[in-house]
């Protein structure tokens, strides 16, 4: 969330965003009317135990030179004090809470690079990568791919768990298995440190990184222990030092996490969206980055020259896309998206997100580091690497042939031991 200073001293930045997002300033205002109360009522009750320490001390000398009359008067005239206090700090408690429920709410400040635009059409393109694939037949789709060849079983996943779970056997959970291995080796290679987070999150951690009034939709809770299934390694990762003052000699901290992820998806989907394309569990390779305020757009842009090199490397045609403001959520205050060319489905689709989160997700978590002046809020990152799904959804409609038979990315062949998938 933003620091509370922003609304004291710099509400017109946050009404401009809004104003750039196409929001209403009602929010903001109401938060500023709380702090004020807030700070009102505490400045009152502390006025009023003023008050009554003076009294305590007037009583206390009345009564040392006998007067009782006058330490009768003085108690008459502070007798409702303690409950005059008691009522002001249960209101002042009250305008705190909801301050800062309401401020969970308010998106972060955006980039002035970031385009405006309504929804994700109006994203704008940064850069091509890689060829589109000269077919000279009509291209599968990876649903055909993965019946042709045997490779996922949707029907036994949706009998044992539901509909978008699956089993993924033969050769490409192998693949699955080497993109994992390979995407971590890429990232460990450049100086990121291999996690495996817990797989569950209190509400507390969770709600220090992400927006759960708008996330908590997709996710999985777990009664009665109120534990929320991680929708991606993210969020422990970044949830990881909460509550912690970070020495400067520890920034920046980079880490790689490798974790099974668990989504609902709920909603209406077209049919590019099926088979494995949006499934309730898949696993990603996530990037994560803790940093100085000072150098988080430069890590911004070494995350994303990470993931261009990544997938890049598995020899697959792409686009970057800069995310507009109609599409951006709450928390990153910049966003890019890598778009993978699917063939079969004739359409570029998102495998990449890659945020910086300035420090909103710190805020939230009281995550500070520590500098000359005082302690100061770090600035959190992260970006896909690899979504192993739909890596293999990419990699299956751009590596295959004409026969139904899928070739394997020259970089994934040690991890594979062949260079064709084989069906089952």
């Amino acid at each position: 969330m933003l620091d509370m200073s922003m609304f004291r001293d710099h509400a017109d930045v946050i009404r401009a965003d809004h104003d750039r997002r196409g929001l209403s300033h009602d929010s903001i205002d109401e938060v500023i009317r709380l702090d004020d109360e807030w700070r009102r009522s505490r400045y009152d009750a502390d006025q009023l135990r003023k008050q009554r320490n003076e009294a305590a001390r007037g009583i206390a000398e009345a009564k040392k030179s006998g007067d009782e009359s006058a330490a009768n008067e003085i108690l008459e005239r502070v007798t409702d004090i303690g409950a005059k206090i008691d009522e002001l700090s249960l209101y002042s408690d009250e305008c705190l809470s909801k301050r800062d429920s309401l401020r969970m709410g308010i998106p972060n400040i955006l980039h002035d690079d970031v385009p405006v635009g309504e929804d994700d059409q109006k994203n704008t393109l940064l850069s091509l990568h890689g060829e589109k694939s000269e077919m000279k037949f009509e291209p599968r789709n990876h649903n055909d791919l993965i019946e042709l060849n045997g490779w996922v079983d949707l029907s036994r996943g949706a009998k044992v768990a539901g509909s978008r779970f699956y089993f993924m056997q033969g050769d490409l959970a192998r693949l699955d298995m080497a993109l994992q291995q390979y995407g971590s080796d890429f990232l460990i290679e450049r100086g990121y440190t291999l996690v495996q987070p817990p797989l569950m999150m209190n509400r507390e951690a969770y709600e220090g990184v992400t927006d759960l009034s708008d996330f908590e939709t997709v996710m999985y809770g777990i009664k009665p222990d109120e534990y929320y299934l991680i929708a991606t390694s993210e969020h422990p990762l970044t949830a990881m030092r909460m509550d912690e003052i970070i020495e400067p000699s520890e920034l920046p901290i980079k880490l790689v996490g490798v974790s099974p992820c668990f989504r609902r998806e709920v909603g209406a989907h077209g049919l590019s969206d099926r088979g494995i394309w949006r499934v309730h569990q898949f696993t990603k390779v996530e990037q994560i980055v803790i940093c100085n305020p000072d150098e988080s757009w430069d890590h911004h842009e070494d995350l994303l020259t990470n993931a261009i090199d990544l997938w890049d490397s598995l020899g697959l045609h792409y686009r970057v896309v800069n995310i507009c403001t109609g599409d951006m959520g709450t928390v990153a205050s910049r966003k890019y998206d890598l778009e993978a060319w699917l063939p079969g489905a004739g359409s570029y689709k998102e495998v990449v997100s890659c945020s910086n989160c300035t420090d909103y997700q710190a805020n939230r978590l009281r995550m500070r580091y520590r500098t000359s002046e005082g302690n100061s809020a770090v600035h959190t990152l992260n970006s896909t690497a690899i979504a192993t799904s739909r890596a293999l959804v990419a990699i299956m409609e751009q590596y295959q042939n004409e026969d139904g038979t899928v070739a394997v990315p020259e970089v994934l062949r040690p991890y594979m031991g062949k260079e064709i998938l084989e069906s089952l």
